[in-house]
């Protein structure tokens, strides 16, 4: 009697092991459908002068061409 019930123990907890992988399975694919999608331009943030989070890239500072003449005949010298 105890051997009998013993397999039909280890059979239910089978069971209950596969229904949970199961279940766990379908979950998964649920996450992967509804996912936004984990592209890398969706994770990138740039950090300004002043530290704040900004999703595109700060726009460099313009030069003033008197300046980018003084620099040059600088780095001539």
């Amino acid at each position: 009697m105890a051997r009998s019930q013993n397999s039909f123990i280890k059979k239910q907890k089978e069971k209950k092991r596969m229904k949970k992988k199961e279940e766990k399975q379908e979950k998964k694919e649920q996450r992967k459908e509804q996912s936004k999608g984990g592209s890398l331009d969706a994770m990138i943030a740039y950090v300004d002068d002043y530290g704040n989070i900004l999703d595109s890239p700060p726009e460099e500072p313009k030069k003033d061409k008197k300046k980018e003449k003084e620099e040059d005949s600088r780095n001539k010298e």
